[in-house]
């Protein structure tokens, strides 16, 4: 990882008034926000809007060059079918960001990165800092953020967006850059569609896709709570489609730049050194913790990921348009619902479902009763109370428990200190557990992983992408994995014969049966039972 330019008095331009401030940890809030804003909006009136006709640079990928050094690691993988791509799994945190800021040094023409949220914390300063290096060197740094959570953000991305190199868009922006909440209740329709795409695409020849966004949390950084997550290294004609998918929502009407919507700060140039030495700072501080030292050993250069550690695979990338995001778009026929539809409707056998975010509506239970009545075995992963960041989302899940487990639908829930992979390494092992993985298993043949959940958020609001890959050696290791975790990793739902649901789970060995939802107090059972109550189901 490269240490962060020192400070110096060229104004490249980047964030210091306001870098102390932290984007909210605990995105669940939005869903609780919107929620009780829908009986409100219609009383407030008059704010502000967004100019999203404003003149904007109409920018595309750069065409992928083999004379890089990423480049030459491609040409020594060729794939064994012009029609496949290769994909390498991230399910260790720690190897997740080393990869994403490996990838970031050895850039040498662009860097195209596209979230729902940067935090501002060791991941999200190490990960900004590497982009800006990157534009230092000479990189074309094109940054792409949903504007949910960039709140105390805005002084640093304007000095960011300044470099020569570095742009930044936020996509659907509030009109507001204060008490934006607040005064965003009069366009609440608008807001409440949010860009949930995750990628990282370098030089057109690598990128990542999958479910993490860009913080401790997601990179088993955190001490309190840690998310297990899912991500794929992909080199071949997919990073090109990606790059296809990248550009449609860079150049769309609501992907606006940031210098439209921020007035520059006061004195930039003072502000740019501040921010400079943030980055040395946060840098310097990271250098002597175990997370550090575990990061650098999972940085290995690229050339491990070569034939021997790629699956090729025939895949169908798969994404939302952008035009998903506006207000009254309802064309069904071209998001992402489509070819995950196909995929379900095409399954004979089996079907593994993980999603932290599980609410099924009537027609989701509708589909499961198709399959099972064609013999399908349905299982579903998702969280447990007690290990869910957003209560409110499990509030919409429970009441879908009995109907589900009627048809024979397995369920099982996360546990709140259930194994994440590299958390060891870092001393982080007993931190909380929470789901975070979005993958769709099919006949144990064909894989989706993507930033999907199955909720109605991802269904009908949110934009979403992923990719489906025909590979059942990997897709059967996987499912593997999964089956082995089951036993001490998760409490099984069922219902006994009184019709009482019971958790059952092991603990060193012995089988142990809960009667309520387990790990949690009655003040949470009985907020999350009142939350079923709130008309918002279809936000959740």
């Amino acid at each position: 990882m490269n240490r962060p330019a020192p400070v110096h008095a060229r104004t490249s331009a980047l964030v210091a008034r306001d870098r102390h401030r932290c984007a909210p940890r605990r995105s669940g809030l939005w869903r609780a926000r919107h929620a009780a804003a829908l009986g409100v909006c219609a009383i407030v009136g008059g704010c502000a809007t967004v100019d999203f006709d404003t003149p904007r640079k109409f920018s595309t990928a750069i065409e992928p060059a083999l004379d890089t050094y990423l480049g030459r690691r491609v040409a020594e993988a060729p794939p064994t079918a012009p029609d496949e791509s290769g994909f390498y799994v991230l399910i260790d945190g720690i190897e997740a960001l080393a990869a994403r800021l490996k990838l970031a040094e050895r850039a040498e023409r662009t860097l195209d990165v596209q979230y729902y949220l940067i935090h501002d914390d060791i991941t999200g300063n190490l990960f900004l800092a590497d982009l800006l290096a990157a534009a230092d060197r000479g990189v074309r740094v094109r940054l792409l953020l949903d504007d949910i959570f960039t709140q105390g953000y805005d002084t640093r991305f304007w000095l960011l967006d300044a470099h020569p190199n570095f742009e930044i868009r936020l996509f659907n922006p509030f009109a507001t850059r204060t008490l934006r909440y607040l005064w965003s209740l009069a366009s609440l329709r608008r807001v409440n569609r949010r860009m949930h795409n995750k990628s990282f695409t370098v030089d057109n020849l690598f990128t990542v896709i999958g479910g993490r966004n860009i913080g401790d949390e997601y990179f088993g950084a955190r001490e309190d709570q840690n998310f297990g997550d899912l991500d794929l290294v992909c080199v071949g004609p997919v990073v090109q489609e990606v790059s296809t998918m990248f550009d449609a929502y860079w150049n769309d009407r609501l992907a606006v730049p940031v210098s439209v919507l921020v007035q520059a700060p006061r004195d930039p140039q003072r502000e740019e050194r501040e921010l400079r030495e943030h980055y040395v700072r946060a840098f310097e501080a990271a250098r002597s913790t175990r997370y550090k030292a575990a990061l650098d050993l999972s940085a290995q250069d690229l050339v491990a990921i070569q034939a021997h550690e790629l699956e090729w695979s025939r895949y169908q990338l798969v994404y939302d348009p952008p035009a998903k995001a506006r207000v009254g778009w309802a064309d069904e026929e071209e998001s992402i619902l489509t070819p995950l539809r196909e995929a379900l409707d095409a399954t004979e056998h089996e079907l593994l479902l993980i999603s932290p975010y599980f609410v099924p509506r009537a027609r989701g239970i509708e589909r499961f009763a198709r399959l099972r009545e064609r013999g399908v075995e349905v299982r579903v992963l998702t969280n447990s109370l007690a290990a869910n960041n957003q209560a409110i989302v499990h509030s919409g899940y429970a009441p879908a428990r009995r109907p589900l487990l009627d048809l024979g639908v397995e369920l099982y829930e996360v546990r709140p200190d259930a194994a994440i992979t590299g958390l060891e390494r870092v001393g982080h092992e007993a931190s909380r557990a929470t789901l975070h993985t979005k993958a769709f298993m099919f006949d144990r043949t064909r894989l989706f992983v993507g930033s999907f959940n199955w909720d109605p958020r991802s269904f009908y609001i949110n934009t979403e992408m992923g990719v489906i890959l025909d590979n059942p050696g990997l897709t059967s290791r996987l499912v593997d994995l999964v089956d082995a975790a089951l036993p001490e990793q998760t409490y099984r739902v069922e219902i006994n014969g009184k019709g009482e649901l019971l958790w059952t789970t092991l603990e060193d060995g012995e089988e142990v049966v809960y009667s309520s939802e387990p790990e949690t107090s009655c003040w949470r059972r009985f907020v999350t039972g009142v939350m079923r109550l709130l008309p918002i189901k279809d936000q959740l």
